[in-house]
């Protein structure tokens, strides 16, 4: 079998089965009585990761080491790692919101890498002298999959801040400590029980009527607009669910992604120091990988023991989507130092 053709016929059906995926959820989200759209995509994810998977085996049989070792390897391993976090986070919640915001992502870096990349940064070539070890598994492996697992969540945290439209929302659940608890002008009440007429939360009105059925009627009233120009529209009953979903799942995501991060760092560490004699040398990836792991340390401090919901844990998470970007693509391509692939400078 020719490895190479099966390599250069599987990366571009990765970034053909990716495209269709995204518009089969794109499309679902749109018309959510499609139901069956969303379980397509989520068969088109788990076609991708195994066609990814594939074309990293045959790559590992073609140069006879864990193909992880360029950038186009890494990428391919990255999207692997996007729609692996998919699925887990996809079945674990339930919800096909992920697939919106994920294979965007994941089509888009497959792209990159089949389309974009020289040829000759897409060849396998033997490894140097400080790749030939064991660490090369160990540590870049669970660097890929940390990468993967906090750019979902921080991608779920910039499609609550969509959804919300910036607004400050209390939400229910999702974080340890204090001050989760969501406040929208909504209250549940008993079927047929009769209920003070209005509510005033925020400018906001709700009505609590029985009708007489087993089901309680909730009405949301505006009340007499107040003469502050910056005052937003309060979110609807569907917008809090979908983003009380879009919080919880992105809070758990970052919650995986963090530790395999410090799990991924301590081990280059030991590996620089057997190939460079030191631990820690201030190189610009190592910087920028503590960078990121200070970015996301304080978005899980700031949940678990300072309560923060809503907004402001999703601004630092989707800044660290950035920081993510910059520490593993950024300084790889325009940085000089020992982890730079050298692309541009």
């Amino acid at each position: 079998m020719n490895l190479v053709l099966l390599q250069n016929w599987l990366d571009n059906a990765s970034f053909a089965i990716l495209f269709m995926t995204m518009l089969l959820y794109w499309t679902g989200a749109a018309f959510p009585r499609m139901s069956y759209l969303p379980a397509l995509g989520t068969a088109g994810m788990a076609i991708a990761n195994l066609c990814i998977a594939t074309l990293l085996g045959a790559r590992w049989l073609e140069a006879g080491y864990f193909p992880i070792s360029n950038l186009y390897e890494s990428l391919f391993f990255l999207t692997w790692g996007i729609t692996a976090v998919h699925l887990i986070a996809e079945n674990n919640t339930r919800s096909r919101l992920v697939g919106v915001v994920t294979t965007p992502v994941a089509m888009g870096i497959s792209a990159f890498a089949a389309l974009t990349l020289p040829n000759d940064m897409q060849s396998a070539a033997p490894l140097v002298p400080a790749l030939k070890s064991n660490w090369l598994m160990m540590h870049v492996s669970v660097m890929m999959i940390s990468y993967a697992a906090l750019m979902v969540g921080s991608l779920l945290a910039i499609a609550f801040l969509v959804v919300t439209r910036g607004q400050k929302v209390a939400l229910q659940g999702s974080s340890v400590g204090t001050g989760g608890y969501r406040n929208n002008g909504y209250v549940l009440h008993k079927a047929g029980e009769v209920t003070p007429t209005e509510i005033n939360l925020d400018n906001s009105v709700a009505a609590f009527q029985s009708n007489g059925s087993s089901t309680a009627v909730i009405e949301a009233v505006k009340t007499i607009p107040t003469p502050n120009p910056t005052h937003s529209e309060p979110l609807s009953p569907q917008r809090l669910s979908l983003a009380d979903t879009l919080d919880n799942i992105s809070y758990r995501v970052i919650g995986l992604g963090f530790p395999l991060l410090t799990i991924g760092i301590i081990a280059g560490a030991v590996w620089a120091n057997e190939a460079w004699g030191s631990y820690w040398s201030w190189d610009p990836k190592e910087t920028w990988a503590l960078i990121t792991w200070l970015v996301f340390a304080a978005y899980l401090h700031a949940r678990i023991t300072r309560g923060w919901q809503g907004r402001r844990p999703a601004i630092l998470a989707a800044t660290g989507f950035v920081v993510v970007w910059v520490c593993y693509l950024g300084v790889n391509l325009l940085g000089k130092g020992l982890h730079s692939y050298g692309w541009f400078f």
